[in-house]
């Protein structure tokens, strides 16, 4: 369905993609570190969460709450003194629900060398009411090339979780059925 036919079947006016992108920096410090030494993974996903809810709250605009996070790599090292740059945009909409795509850059915060990428990670929000029931998305209108990629990509990965929650459900079923408790 292309994101016109979507705008037009929804009742939300669609929101471009530039327009709840957001880049969160922060400095690590030595509280930040791992038992190596190194930034722990777990800082860092903090971060993520963080600019990532920071997006699908502009987009959706108003609470949204995390319902996944998967994919989350790690691909370098982040060291005390990094000046660490978490870039979120929504790649793509649902009904209720928003794929933000994320990627983490370091740079030394003393150097001019140009920021490295140390990781990406894809989060499924899903937007709340007051009370926490599920509330309807603009859709996203990606607005470049790369944009129109990623929404692409982002339906593959939904489709695949949604195989994969159906695989998982079947065979839980399957194994009570036999009489396991598991």
């Amino acid at each position: 369905m292309t994101d016109q036919a979507r705008t037009a079947e929804s009742d939300i006016p669609g929101k471009p993609t530039s327009a709840s992108r957001t880049t969160l920096s922060h400095i690590m410090t030595h509280s930040d570190t791992n038992l190596l030494g190194t930034v722990h993974g777990g800082v860092i996903m903090k971060l993520v969460d963080d600019a990532a809810g920071a997006v699908a709250g502009r987009h959706s605009g108003g609470p949204a709450v995390t319902a996944s996070m998967d994919e989350m790599a790690f691909l370098e090292p982040v060291r005390v003194g990094d000046l660490v740059h978490v870039k979120a945009q929504v790649n793509w909409t649902g009904r209720t629900s928003m794929e933000i795509g994320v990627r983490v850059l370091a740079e030394r915060w003393n150097e001019s060398a140009p920021a490295t990428q140390v990781g990406s990670a894809y989060l499924v929000f899903a937007a709340v009411d007051a009370d926490g029931r599920p509330r309807r998305v603009p859709p996203v209108l990606p607005e470049t090339d790369r944009d129109r990629r990623r929404n692409r990509e982002a339906q593959i990965r939904r489709t695949h979780r949604l195989a994969r929650r159906r695989a998982i459900r079947e065979l839980r079923e399957k194994r009570a059925a036999e009489g396991f408790d598991d």
